[in-house]
């Protein structure tokens, strides 16, 4: 079955998992198999005022909606092309007298959405919202006591003179929203701002070492002319060659954990077993509990010891990075990693998380040649676990070249920077404000390298005096959170 720009898949029954995504052509890496607008979304309810509720980008100064006092927005292109979705949102919010929570509002959108155009299938939808997959029935205790607050909570926002929907079917688009609902980042993509809901993109299915990936473009409203305005939307991209018939996957979760914790997260969100060749055969898995190799192989015991000091250690960090105690970050680590080193393998995934963590904190504190040689290491590590097209590998590359810029290594950064942007063709397209930036600093360190070769001691006297007006910007404050999983589960 396909629909309005949605010709090049089909959906098809999966066997064991309801539906899936099938390719109706052939990909090559980097190819969009699909852009999909979302069907609603909205921004988290913490940063309402800092993220433009139409494009997601955080700008420094928004402008508000004069009626509601609560949604803001980049511009008035941007307010116009949400007033069809705000509209009754508007006036609802004026009558309860307050914005409800992220969750109310998504699902007030997705229904006054369904009173415009009623329930059946959207335009360019595969698959009606009725029908996408709710889970309901799999919730534990505390997630139907969720449920059931949300339900009272949306009952009260709902303003009387619009259609009334039963409770089930309002449960019904609560759970939706629980199992499908997708994280929607800045214009960085670096940090989660809010949700939405992308029909389409659910019918995909999870596998832990996909041939797809997904992007969240903004859009581009800059334009002079409204008619080439880009509209905010996600983007399937190819990571691998992709022949006719074969199913497209993504991965719900990062590969970076042991097999038996991926599919202990995926039945815990998603409420299915993972059975892709990686889980089932446990492939990679004996690389990320690698232990030092030769004749003084460490003891099983020593092994034991050291991963439940590296945990011990993680869980200190967390609290110190809380705090903003950043000196206190890279003692930890330091210690961690002097007794790691002699037991744990170079492909330890305790090793590359503390190496990880220990390189981002020291580049925020200008440390640049002790995190270089920190990211050096967890790169080398993530290289041979991580599929060769993955976001997060990509992502990890760039900030280890950036690293290396700082740190004055200029052959290394430039090289680093390199095979960052190659990946980040791939995930992310060219035009990606993320790898515009990368393309930036690719041009600027080929720059570099060259006046380095020619003559040493002149590169670093200008790029003494080309600091002091700075064009590669000093690492954001490192933060607690992970990168923006996938999809968007409620807490």
């Amino acid at each position: 079955m396909t629909k309005g720009g949605m010709e090049s898949v089909e959906v098809f029954p999966a066997e064991g998992k309801g539906r899936g995504l099938k390719a109706q052509k052939e990909f090559l890496p980097g190819d969009v198999i699909f852009a999909e607008p979302a069907y609603a979304a909205v921004v988290f309810d913490s940063l309402t005022h800092v993220i433009c509720h139409t494009c997601f980008k955080r700008q420094e100064r928004l402008h508000r909606c004069g009626q509601c006092k609560f949604a803001h927005y980049c511009d008035r292109t941007c307010q116009r092309a949400a007033w069809l979705n705000h509209k009754n949102e508007c006036s609802a919010i004026k009558r309860h007298g307050k914005a409800p929570t992220e969750n109310i509002r998504l699902a007030a959108r997705i229904l006054w959405k369904m009173e415009r155009e009623g329930s059946g299938l959207s335009e360019g939808c595969l698959v009606p919202i009725d029908e996408l997959q709710n889970h309901v029935e799999s919730f534990g205790d505390e997630e139907k006591k969720e449920l059931r607050a949300d339900v009272e909570s949306f009952l009260e926002f709902w303003p009387p003179h619009c259609q009334q929907f039963g409770m089930q079917f309002i449960s019904h688009i609560f759970g939706v929203i629980s199992c499908n609902g997708f994280t929607l980042s800045d214009q960085r993509g670096l940090q989660a701002v809010g949700v939405g809901i992308f029909p389409n993109l659910c019918q995909a299915n999870h596998d832990c070492w996909p041939n797809c990936t997904v992007v969240f473009n903004n859009g581009n409203h800059e334009a002079v002319r409204s008619m080439f305005h880009t509209q905010m939307r996600i983007e399937l991209r190819a990571l691998s060659k992709i022949s006719p018939g074969d199913e497209l996957t993504v991965s719900y979760v990062d590969f970076l954990s042991l097999s038996e914790e991926r599919r202990k997260q995926l039945k815990k969100q998603y409420y299915f077993d993972c059975t892709c060749e990686h889980c089932k055969k446990q492939l990679k898995d004996d690389l990320m509990l690698a232990v030092k190799a030769g004749e003084s192989k460490p003891s099983a015991d020593t092994v034991k010891e050291v991963i439940q000091l590296s945990k011990d250690t993680l869980e200190k960090i967390n609290k110190a990075r809380m705090e903003g105690q950043y000196h206190e970050v890279v003692k930890l680590c330091r210690d961690c990693l002097k007794k790691q080193e002699p037991v744990l393998g170079d492909t330890n995934i305790y090793l590359l998380r503390i190496l990880s963590i220990a390189s981002e904190v020291l580049s925020y504190l200008q440390m640049f040649e002790e995190a270089a040689d920190y990211a050096k290491r967890m790169v080398d590590g993530y290289l041979k676990i991580y599929h060769p097209n993955n976001a997060q590998l990509g992502m990890a590359v760039m900030r280890a070249g950036v690293t290396h810029w700082h740190a004055g290594l200029i052959e290394a950064g430039h090289g680093l920077i390199c095979k960052a942007y190659a990946i980040l063709l791939i995930t992310h397209g060219p035009s990606h404000p993320i790898t515009k930036d990368l393309e930036v600093m690719r041009v600027q360190t080929e720059m570099e390298l060259r006046m380095f070769q020619q003559n040493e001691f002149m590169y670093y006297k200008m790029r003494e005096a080309a600091l002091k007006n700075q064009k590669i910007q000093v690492m954001p404050e490192p933060s607690n959170e992970n990168a923006p999983s996938l999809f968007h589960k409620k807490e």
